[in-house]
């Protein structure tokens, strides 16, 4: 009998709100795991450690499945799981196969009958959404916009039409480096009325969030520099 696949959350930050934010169940099934895939070995020691993992970890196997992975290994991670054995996906930060290449590992266990069970855990995404008072009836996430400024300029503005023609709550992220310009960008391409939300550091306590007009953030100077931050934009018909 193939073991199960567990999708397990792990918290938006280091400190104790972010850590309080993981339930118990969750604690509880990560004491009882020794394997695990990860997107990056050091960071899920460290969050196994955070979730109250009892056994040393030197006796705890780890999986790397991230960027660099190429597609013909990824089969090989299910190879334990197909054996009968109990396997932890972690994701960086938040909810595993969220904007995260644990998704093409579920894939392939849906493919070949193995179980998966995903538990509830911090995800940015639905946190900002709840958070902002846009439409939660229709929303997308695109993930990261363009690099290039023009490309950048050009994506936003097909953006904030479709978010208009479907009343849709438009949802992307920036590198944190990256945030001010970003903000600077939604500010230089859209129409005055458009709603944009700025959630910063959720789950902490230096945890910000607001939603104002394009107009009304040109008047605003927030200190993004380096703080993991999630948008949300709205055209309002």
């Amino acid at each position: 009998m193939a073991g199960t696949l567990y999708l397990i959350p792990t918290p938006l930050g280091d400190e104790d709100s972010a850590l309080a934010a993981i339930p118990e169940q969750v604690r509880q099934l990560v004491a009882g795991l020794d394997s695990f895939v990860v997107e990056h070995p050091k960071t899920a020691r460290r969050h196994l450690k955070q979730l109250g993992l009892s056994r040393p970890l030197q006796e705890i196997q780890l999986a790397e499945l991230n960027e660099h992975t190429a597609a013909t290994a990824v089969s090989a991670l299910l190879d334990p799981l197909l054996e009968g054995k109990d396997i932890g996906l972690m994701s960086e930060a938040g909810c595993p196969a969220v904007a995260d290449p644990g998704a093409e590992l579920v894939r392939l266990a849906h493919q070949h009958g193995i179980r998966v069970v995903p538990l509830a855990g911090p995800s940015s995404i639905l946190l900002a959404l709840m958070a902002s008072g846009l439409n939660g009836q229709s929303f997308a996430f695109h993930g990261y916009l363009p690099v290039d400024k023009a490309e950048r300029s050009k994506r936003i503005k097909e953006l904030e039409a479709e978010s208009l023609r479907l009343k849709r709550t438009q949802i992307f992220i920036e590198t944190p480096y990256r945030n001010r310009r970003l903000l600077d960008d939604l500010q230089a391409a859209c129409k005055p009325n458009t709603l944009v939300t700025v959630a910063v550091d959720l789950t902490l306590s230096t945890q910000s969030i607001h939603t104002r007009t394009v107009g009304e953030w040109k008047k605003q100077s927030p200190d993004l520099d380096k703080r993991p931050a999630i948008f949300l934009l709205l055209s309002p018909s």
